[in-house]
């Protein structure tokens, strides 16, 4: 059995708390919230052995082998290097870091300390996203030339203290699901030739609308993220010989459209709990392998993608008030 702790208790946390009790091997041990009140709650709704009213204790909780961190973005990489720093094994939540400077600095951390460092990008480990990647690298499709995906919510009515439209808190749309869309064409084209992007921002000076394309030898992507309306959320990918889309919500799908000529046909991949539990369980068997990185998406990638989204930031001009 691998105990987890959770520190940053907010709506992900949840989310992910809910999917942990789907996996056998995994226990939530115990949680940490500044709030004491606040992780008491959270731990009867969720089973939780233990609670503590500050993000220290948990670090030093001997029986917890690997902690989640679900705080908003802008402690991630604090939190994530006290936890390693401390013996423990880190799932991060996305962004794993604000920049690539900070993402660099948890990957030392990870190395020197020699425990298992990932990014929370769960739709890595969705189903239907790795047996499109098979499809496609399989040329099932023919030559991938282009593709598609946008998340867009409707988030201005959030509180502007809140991290959504803050800021200090790293807020805005290319950080909290933009990084999804920019996730995907790396996932499946690597990194462009050059970066195009335009944004359009809040009162807050936080960015709430950003359209990118990614401009590679043989095709483009075109990604979209946004707080001001809701989109699909859909996902296409189009070949020479074909095309696959994963229909809404791409991110955490459950089956993927194939059409080639005339035919179509619909894929169903209904998933486990939320999605998480495919992370959870890739966590699960690297640590049991003494791994400090996951193969399906290492340390690399985290800063791969990481300098994708510093240079759509770089374009757009996203600057955020800690980083000047």
């Amino acid at each position: 059995m691998i105990k987890w702790g959770i520190l940053g208790l907010g709506n992900i946390a949840k989310k992910f708390a809910s999917d942990l009790k789907l996996v056998p091997t995994a226990a939530l041990h115990a949680v940490a919230s500044r709030d004491l009140s606040k992780a008491n709650e959270f731990a009867n709704e969720n089973n939780a052995s233990k609670t503590y009213g500050t993000y220290q204790q948990l670090f030093e909780d001997k029986e917890v082998i690997v902690i989640y961190i679900a705080t908003p973005h802008n402690n991630h990489a604090e939190l994530s290097i006290q936890a390693m720093t401390h013996g423990k094994h880190v799932l991060c939540e996305k962004p794993i870091g604000v920049n690539e400077k900070e993402v660099r600095a948890m990957v030392a951390a990870s190395k020197n300390n020699k425990v298992f460092l990932m990014e929370g990008l769960w739709s890595r480990f969705n189903p239907t996203i790795k047996k499109v990647k098979n499809l496609i690298n399989k040329k099932e499709i023919g030559s991938l030339n282009y593709m598609y995906a946008d998340f867009a919510f409707y988030g201005l009515d959030r509180e502007e203290d809140g991290r959504l439209l803050n800021p200090s808190m790293a807020g805005g749309s290319l950080l909290d699901i933009g990084i999804y869309p920019v996730f995907l064409a790396y996932l499946f084209l690597g990194k462009p030739e050059t970066i195009l992007a335009k944004s359009n921002f809040h009162s807050t000076g936080v960015e709430i609308q950003t359209s990118i394309i990614f401009q590679y030898k043989n095709a483009q992507a075109v990604l979209y993220s946004g707080l001001n309306s809701t989109t699909q959320t859909i996902a296409e990918f189009s070949g020479s010989e074909g095309s696959i889309i994963i229909p809404s919500r791409w991110h955490v799908a459950q089956g993927y459209e194939l059409k080639k000529g005339n035919e179509s046909s619909f894929v169903s991949m209904p998933r486990n709990g939320l999605g998480f539990t495919y992370e959870i369980e890739e966590v699960h068997q690297c640590i049991l392998k003494n791994k400090t990185e996951s193969e399906l998406w290492n340390h690399q990638n985290s800063i791969d993608l990481a300098q994708l989204l510093d240079s759509i930031r770089k374009e757009v001009g996203i600057i955020f008030p800690f980083e000047e």
